[in-house]
Order: structure tokens, then C-alpha cells, then sequence
């Protein structure tokens, strides 16, 4: 290996990087060290995987700001697209100034070998695509699509690779008409296509048990009070309230704590007056100032102790397990949610490959667990649920999290799935914003792009594939790759 030469004036700071870069060696090794036991009880095919996984949080429990400044101006690796392979490049680093690495003690696992593992587990979850160049595309199907074979043959013409039935729609006679329509559309179009099917978790939905029940909706205003009641509690016909579908919610909530309806457009707070909760409206941020029945509900200052699985859950899973090839974990919280998950489908012969939805601050803190109590399996998936995670954490938040979430899943060699609301006003509309394209090309980072329906949905997968092909073309997850720009070609050729 070629070594740098530095003169006399230099040597003192190549003393003190070296230092610092064995350190730094030694406090990711000693991590994953540590916990060698519980990375032995892993399948092998994710030991790897699993010991990259420690090692790259070991550095980023690390301020290693002044470092990198240290080794890009030494035009050395700054560490900043090594989450893959984070071993390998310390050590190589180290190489190129100076150290010398037992053989026994060289890492095997670098940039090629991560690259192949996450190929590999990628291709495992999603199946065979033609275009290798641009992400895999899932669709969600509408109930609509039920007996709409054409749809979907121009869907999977189009590019789509996964369908996704949203469990918390429709039951088993409409989820059942949807796989044989897909079925048919694939053997009639010659395009592969995966299932993938969500399980709802806790229906935390609003439901109107007062005024508005028969409407399905109810007018409000910014400073009202609405009673919070619980399901199944009676209420006057007259009076407005809010109750939530799932049982004992209510009863969770305290003084002061947020209450967020239909993806933040609308906010209250819970206040408390003689033993009776109301929701105080904050913020109205629709021009049509009315809540409806089955729009989501966000908590994000209360803690539930709810089961992940819900009753509603429990009957769909036979019909999940037999005819999924992907199930959706909604609303995870911890370890111990996955592995009730997992028990769960134990005892059905055919069994889903399971995808970890990220959309809880739980989940956001508890991912490293949750990813590693996930290799227990063969293969899994990560899709950054980005609707109710932008709720529950703040939106100003989405953007640092999402990349955060991608970091750490690159550093388990696990495919992400970037989700909600990838131009959906083009989907809608067949007008796109300039922000969600964007947007969409920033999903470029994941293996797998969601779209939801929407008179368009054709257009849009055709525009979202030319975006992250361009994208695609410039950078690989976080590392740019440089080919030829047309601006560069074009001033060199004006300029001779």
C-alpha cells in the first residue's frame, strides 16, 4: 500500500493523528467486543452486519468534528461515507500514514464486501427488478383497484415492484380481490411484483361519538373546548366530542399534554376541569375548519401502554402470513414489540419477511436494539414511515432524522423503504412542486420509494424513476459519485 511522505514541519501532526485514529480503533472494537455474545446468537450471515453496526455507533458516540477537519486536510478519507464499513477505513486510514496492521487484525469487511451484503439483502426482500439503476417503487392499492386489472398492468409497466395493501383499510374480501387482481395483472404482464401488507397496530383514529356522528364530521374553532371521551362512552347528540377507536386512550392523556389530529392539521391541548378532559384547539392550519371521523391522532407527549398488536391485528395475521411476502410492524416502540411480533407469526408455516416502520420517537431512540434484535432474521427492511413520524417528532425535526435513520440501517447492511407522501401532489394534481422533487431525489439514499395513489399515480412513477435516476447517477447513499457534468463539459468546449 502506497504510504504518505510527510517532511520534518509535518511529523508532529502525523504523530498526533495517528494517535488519535488508534484510539478511535480501539474504542469501536472494544464496543462490539463487549457485546460478542450477544453478536454470536445472531445468525452468521448477519454477524458481520451486526458487529459493523456497533462499531459505526461506538464513532458516532464520538465528537470527531476537529479529526475529520484534521484528515481532509491531509487528503485523507474524513470518515464521512464509511458508515458501511466504518473498521476497514480506520484501519486504512491508519495504513496510509504510517501504521503497520497485523494480518489477523485486518478487517475483510470494506467498501465492496458492504456493498454486496446490502445487494444482497435488498434483492432478498424486494425480488428481481429489471432497471438495477433506480430504487425499487412501491405503490399503495387502493380499494378501488379491487377489479381493475388494466390499472395494474400499467402500474407494474410502469415500474412498480412492491404493492402495498394498507391493513388498516378495507378486511380480508377486499384485501383478497386486490391479490388476484395483482396476480392476474403479473401473469398477463410478464412483471414480477412483491405483496407487501401492513399491520394497522392501535387504531388511533378520531372518532365522533357526539355532534357529527352521522355526518362523519364536525365543525370547530381555534379556542374552542371539545370533550374527550373514551370509546363507548355516551355522549348528548348535541355536544361536540372526540373519543379515539382504540380503548383506553383517553383515560392516558394529562393537563397541558398535545393532541394531533389528521397529520398536524389540527392542534390542541388537554385541559382538565372537575374530572372532565377537553381538548382546547391551538392551531387550525385547514381552510375547512371541520375534523373527521377516522383521521389520525397523535399523542406525542403521552405514553400508552398499548399492545402493538390490536384484536383487529390478531384476526388479519392468518391472512397476512398466508399471502404476504413483506408485513409492515406498525407503530413499534421497542424490542419487546418486535418480538411479540415475531412470536406471533411463529406459528404460521408461511411467514413474511418483517419491516420495522419507523414512525414513533421509541422507535427513533430504540432503532439500534430494534435492528438487532431484527437480524435474528435472515432478512428484514427499515421504511422510514415519515407521516406520523413527522407528527410525533416535530416536522422541523423529519429532515435530520430521516438521515439519521438511513445512517444507521447503511450500517447494518439493511434496506430502507422512504415513505409518505413522495410527490403526492403530482400524484393528485399532475403538478409537481419543487420541493417534493427534491424531495423525491433525496429518497434516492433508500433501496425502496413509496407512492400513494392518486388520479396521476402512472405519471408519477415515471417522473419519480427519471429523478432518481439522476440522482442515482450523482451519488451512491451519502457518497457523490463525480461523472461528467454537462456545465463542466460545456464551459471547457466554449472556453478553448
Amino acid at each position: 500500500m502506497v504510504k504518505f511522505a510527510f517532511n520534518n514541519q509535518n511529523m508532529e501532526n502525523l504523530n498526533r493523528l495517528q494517535n488519535e485514529m488508534e484510539l478511535l480503533e480501539k474504542k469501536i472494537t472494544r464496543a462490539a467486543f463487549i457485546r460478542k455474545k450477544l453478536i454470536s446468537s445472531l445468525p452468521i450471515s448477519q454477524q458481520k452486519s451486526a458487529v459493523n453496526l456497533i462499531q459505526y455507533l461506538a464513532l458516532r458516540n464520538e465528537d470527531v468534528r476537529l479529526l475529520q477537519d484534521d484528515l481532509h486536510q491531509a487528503g485523507l478519507s474524513s470518515l464521512t461515507s464509511c458508515e458501511s464499513h466504518i473498521l476497514k477505513q480506520i484501519q486504512s486510514i491508519r495504513q496510509r500514514i504510517g501504521a503497520t496492521i497485523k494480518t489477523k487484525d485486518i478487517s475483510l469487511f470494506d467498501y465492496h464486501a458492504a456493498q454486496n451484503t446490502l445487494s444482497k439483502n435488498t434483492a432478498d426482500l424486494f425480488g428481481f427488478k429489471k432497471e438495477t439503476a433506480v430504487p425499487y417503487i412501491m405503490v399503495t392499492l387502493d380499494n378501488s383497484f379491487e377489479n381493475d386489472v388494466n390499472l395494474i398492468i400499467a402500474l407494474l409497466k410502469a415500474g412498480m415492484n412492491v404493492a402495498r395493501i394498507n391493513c388498516a383499510h378495507g378486511d380480508e374480501k377486499n384485501w383478497k380481490l386486490l391479490i388476484q387482481t395483482l396476480q392476474h395483472a403479473t401473469e398477463k404482464s410478464g412483471c414480477p411484483c412483491k405483496i407487501y401488507m401492513d399491520i394497522a397496530g392501535p387504531k388511533m383514529r378520531v372518532d365522533l361519538p357526539g355532534k357529527g356522528k352521522k355526518t362523519g364530521k364536525l365543525k370547530i374553532a381555534l379556542g374552542q373546548e371539545i370533550i374527550l371521551v373514551e370509546k363507548g362512552e355516551h355522549v348528548d347528540h348535541n355536544k361536540k366530542a372526540i373519543s379515539c377507536y382504540e380503548a383506553g386512550v383517553i383515560s392516558h392523556l394529562s393537563e397541558g399534554e398535545r393532541v394531533i389530529i389528521d397529520d398536524g392539521k389540527f392542534e390542541g391541548i388537554v385541559k382538565i376541569t372537575k374530572g372532565i378532559r377537553y381538548l382546547k384547539i391551538t392551531r387550525i392550519s385547514s381552510k375547512k375548519s371541520f375534523l373527521k371521523k377516522e383521521k389520525g391522532l397523535n399523542l406525542p407527549d403521552t405514553f400508552l401502554d398499548l399492545s402493538v398488536l390490536s384484536d383487529t391485528d390478531l384476526k388479519a395475521i392468518p391472512f397476512i402470513a398466508a399471502n404476504a411476502d413483506m408485513a409492515g410492524c406498525s407503530f413499534l416502540r421497542n424490542t419487546a414489540d418486535l418480538k411479540l411480533i415475531k412470536e406471533t407469526f411463529k406459528s404460521y408455516e408461511r411467514i413474511p419477511k418483517l419491516i420495522l416502520k419507523i414512525e414513533t420517537p421509541e422507535a427513533v431512540i430504540n432503532l439500534p436494539s430494534l435492528l438487532l434484535e431484527a437480524m435474528t432474521e435472515e432478512v428484514f427492511g427499515v421504511m422510514i414511515a415519515r407521516g406520523d413520524l413527522a407528527v410525533e417528532i416535530g416536522v422541523e425535526r423529519l429532515s435530520e432524522i430521516q438521515d439519521e435513520i438511513l445512517w444507521i440501517c447503511e450500517a447494518a447492511n439493511t434496506p430502507v423503504i422512504w415513505a409518505t407522501q413522495v410527490l403526492e401532489t403530482f400524484s393528485k394534481l399532475g403538478i409537481a412542486t419543487r420541493s417534493e422533487v427534491t424531495d423525491a431525489a433525496h429518497a434516492a439514499k433508500a433501496e425502496c420509494v413509496m407512492l400513494n395513489k392518486g388520479d396521476f399515480i402512472i405519471d408519477t412513477i415515471k417522473l419519480l424513476k427519471k429523478i432518481l435516476n439522476k440522482s442515482g447517477g450523482h451519488r451512491n447513499k451519502k457518497r457523490y459519485s463525480m461523472r461528467p457534468l454537462n456545465i463542466a463539459s460545456h464551459f471547457l468546449h466554449h472556453t478553448e
